[in-house]
């Protein structure tokens, strides 16, 4: 007898449907085809094993299993599930008809009980797309696909709860989550805040700055003066989440495997902090099975690079056409795969091997040369591509000791929003551009006109600091920023005088 089951496939945050077909007839073997991986080739050990300890039987006869389309590698074990209720259905333990409402997906143990899967989300989404009733997978993964309005989804714990739910005892409810009313809940929830962090205002305005504008940003200062709590505490005065890109980062995530039984939907941007002995293929994604990298889990949200020197040369490199295309293509033989990498680049750094060069109370003991072979570590490429540079200077004990409380995350994200809104507006005929990190050269001759005596400024500038020349279209699009914080129209010298400062790495005199 032949059966149809289906499942799914991720490709790249998206999902296909797979068609599992299951022909049963005389004779014995067991033959699985259609492009699996091997990790599908051993389910017929764990399927036996998991249908004898769950009180059905596993037919003597010929079982063949094709999962179509034969063109797409299958991967992994979440076909178990799928193959199981298909072998089921074809001995007429099961009615077959019912599987043609739902989605099965499912790693099974040999004990019977299901294990979660990967890209849960995508495949749910695409489950809706299709037309299907339901999607049964293991109650771990139930939270995450029910967050797909008009799907019923069934979390279960074993096959025996499948086979229930399939042929309607009762007992086992779809799971529902309220999106909207969860995401709204959880939006604005983040645990640390600006007012911890004492002093350091200069740093604080140069973050607010970058988050308005979605600008990237390197923080150089020497150790303990407080670069990663500030780096830290960024998330909390970007704007949050609408619900289009939380749907869009949690597929990420899901694909990843990297959501909790506990999640359904991300409602904060993320932030990913991979330490500088990362990889390539970590940082930007792929592998023998592609999986998203640390730069996609960082889409829409903050990657923080702290000790940016410290990383291989080869692994910033590769950053460089994410930061300005904000998409990641793996290309293999078969296959292209693109990931979203939208993210906002934070870094930071000692200024020398010792950390403690322009220290105000500690002596550099490096040797001469040494800091600017320390700076050169980072490329020049790399660098341009880095909007905001600000010094950090350790906290005086008099401010450490104050009692006072500094300004709240909350008070300072209101400003960045406003900002944002602003940058939306003026963008909403450029497809692509949404804030002002990311206007071309076009825009900028726009948006960003200087009047006579602000064009001076930055001339005198250039020439008195010896900026370099990449640093120009830099400083108008800070300026511009700084701007749309103050509500100003137009770019005016003191916008500009400010956006100058935060291009520490580009004076030529910088490093002595």
């Amino acid at each position: 007898m032949l059966v149809k089951t289906f499942g799914g496939a991720v490709n790249g945050i998206d999902a296909i449907i797979i068609t599992i077909e299951v022909n049963i007839s005389i004779g014995i073997n067991f033959h699985l085809v259609g492009l699996p991986d091997s990790a599908i080739k051993e389910s017929q050990q764990r399927i036996i094993s998991a249908l004898k300890e769950s009180g059905f039987k596993m037919p003597g006869k010929k079982v063949v299993i094709n999962l179509a389309p034969a063109s797409i590698r299958k991967e992994g074990a979440a076909y178990d599930l799928a193959i199981a209720m298909g072998i089921l259905a074809g001995d007429e333990q099961l009615e077959s008809t019912i599987l043609d409402d739902y989605l099965i997906m499912g790693e099974l143990s040999l004990d019977g009980s299901l294990q979660p899967v990967r890209g849960v989300l995508p495949i749910a989404i695409q489950a809706k797309k299709a037309g299907f009733k339901g999607f049964i997978l293991p109650v771990a993964n139930a939270r995450e696909a029910a967050v797909v309005k008009d799907l019923l989804v069934y979390g279960a714990n074993n096959i025996r709860e499948v086979f229930e739910i399939l042929t309607g005892k009762p007992g086992i409810e779809p799971t529902i989550v309220d999106t909207r009313k969860e995401f709204y809940e959880r939006c604005m929830d983040y645990a640390l805040d600006f007012a911890d962090v004492k002093g350091q205002e200069n740093v604080k305005r140069a973050l607010e700055i970058a988050a308005a504008g979605g600008h990237n940003l390197i923080m150089i200062g020497p150790p303990g003066s407080g670069k990663t709590m500030l780096a830290k505490r960024i998330p909390g005065i970007i704007p949050p989440l609408s619900l289009h890109e939380a749907l869009e980062t949690t597929k990420i995530h899901s694909v990843a495997g990297k959501i909790t039984s506990q999640t359904s939907l991300m409602t904060q941007r993320p932030f990913r902090a991979p330490h500088h002995t990362i990889s390539d293929v970590a940082l930007v994604g792929g592998g023998g099975n592609p999986q998203p990298g640390e730069i996609s889990l960082a889409h829409n949200g903050v990657l923080f690079l702290d000790e940016l020197p410290e990383f291989k040369r080869t692994v910033l490199e590769v950053m460089r056409q994410p930061l300005e295309d904000r998409v990641i293509t793996i290309s293999r033989a078969r296959f292209i795969v693109e990931y979203p990498a939208s993210f906002m680049l934070v870094a930071s750094m000692n200024p020398c091997p010792c950390g403690y060069y322009n220290h105000p109370e500690k002596d550099c003991v490096c040797s001469t040369g040494a800091v600017q072979k320390y700076l050169n570590r980072i490329s020049g490429p790399l660098l341009d591509r880095i909007d905001i540079h600000i010094e950090v200077v350790p906290v005086p004990f008099t401010k450490l000791a104050q009692i006072q409380p500094s300004e709240k995350s909350s008070v300072i994200r209101e400003r960045v929003i406003a900002a944002r809104k602003i940058q939306q507006e003026r963008f909403v005929d450029y497809q692509g551009v949404n804030s002002n990190a990311e206007m071309s050269t076009k825009h900028i001759k726009v948006f960003c006109k200087l009047d006579e005596s602000s064009e001076k400024t930055l001339k005198i500038a250039m020439e008195k600091l010896s900026l370099s020349a990449r640093a120009y279209d830099r400083i108008l699009k800070v300026s511009r920023t700084i701007a749309d914080l103050e509500q100003a129209e137009n770019i005016e010298i003191h916008h500009l005088s400010e956006a100058i400062h935060y291009r520490s790495l580009d004076r030529e005199n910088w490093a002595g």
